[in-house]
């Protein structure tokens, strides 16, 4: 049969993709996927649009996104403007009164809108919360006040996202949560991402972050490790493999399986369209854990996802 001459071959590869794509969303429709937003697809404008347009599609296809995000360079911004030097100890923000009144301020009313207004441009009917709306999420003091009003997660509550996802809206979801006596606390958004995961016993939590994924070493990026078991996960973090920032992201996919979360996925949020290529591509993007071998993983890392079914699954 001939080509039709007003049949591209870029017309022709939209559809390949679509056709690639339909198991995968037969497979996630009405299901609920917890999207960790930060880093550099949060710092660029042509990497924001298409997150959000990403997660549009998601919500239009059925899926059932749930976005948490952080913001710390636009926090550092404001705290320069406000002449507030930002202190760290240990990689983590050291988090006074007038800091977390900062942090508060930017992540809830400014980066939180930001968010969903890009994303109610392209249709995709989103909702502004905070760990502190409904009890969403109840936090503690972090390594018991070491880091000022640094929080953890002590509880979470996820009542008021069911409605909202079951009428097909996205929850985008800042990381400041109050303690028991009502003090807001910043919260790192992994692990408020892994504990939401786990609590709305998602199918799939990704991270984006500003790396490739799990690397065997962590200057070559070629070494990503495409798929990792629980116990090889947990290896990695035992023979120093994964260190640095990597570790806190580990083991928060680590503790979101633990607690049935399907799968855990790292992936590059510097790519273009990289929650579309990880949900719905065979392939894949980046480093996907699960909490048990999968038919066709190999035994011990590296382990190559080429073709694996269920990646995007």
């Amino acid at each position: 049969m001939s080509q039709d001459p007003l049949i591209s071959t870029e017309d022709s590869l939209r559809v390949s993709v679509l056709s690639e794509a339909l198991p995968y969303i037969q497979r996630f429709a009405g299901r609920r996927v917890v999207v960790k937003y930060g880093g550099a697809a949060m710092a660029h404008k042509s990497l924001q649009e298409a997150v959000f347009r990403d997660l549009a599609l998601l919500a239009c296809v059925g899926v059932r996104p749930v976005v948490v995000h952080g913001g710390g360079p636009e926090i550092n911004e404001w705290l320069a403007r406000l002449a507030i030097e930002p202190q760290f100890r240990d990689g983590l923000r050291v988090t006074d009164a007038d800091t977390m009144d900062v942090v508060e301020m930017v992540l809830v009313g400014r980066v939180n809108k930001q968010i969903v207004n890009g994303l109610n441009r392209l249709g995709g009917r989103a909702v502004g919360l905070s760990g502190s709306d409904g009890g969403l999420v109840e936090a503690r003091a972090w390594g018991g006040g070491s880091h000022g009003l640094v929080g953890d997660v002590a509880a979470v509550n996820p009542a008021v996202l069911g409605p909202l996802l079951d009428a097909g809206y996205i929850p985008v979801i800042s990381s400041v949560a109050a303690n028991a006596e009502g003090q807001a606390h910043n919260i790192n958004a992994d692990t408020v991402a892994g504990e939401l995961a786990a609590a709305l016993q998602a199918e799939k939590l990704i991270l984006l972050t500003d790396t490739p994924g799990i690397l065997a070493d962590r200057d070559d990026p070629s070494s990503l490790l495409r798929q990792l078991t629980l116990a090889q996960a947990r290896e990695l973090i035992a023979s120093g493999v994964v260190a640095g920032g990597m570790t806190p992201k580990t083991e928060c996919c680590i503790r979101a399986l633990a607690q049935g979360v399907g799968a855990a996925h790292i992936v590059d949020g510097r790519v273009p369209h990289a929650l579309l290529l990880e949900v719905f591509t065979d392939a894949g993007i980046g480093t996907m854990v699960v909490g048990r071998s999968q038919p066709g993983a190999a035994p011990a890392p590296p382990v190559r996802r080429s073709g694996l079914p269920g990646h995007g699954g």
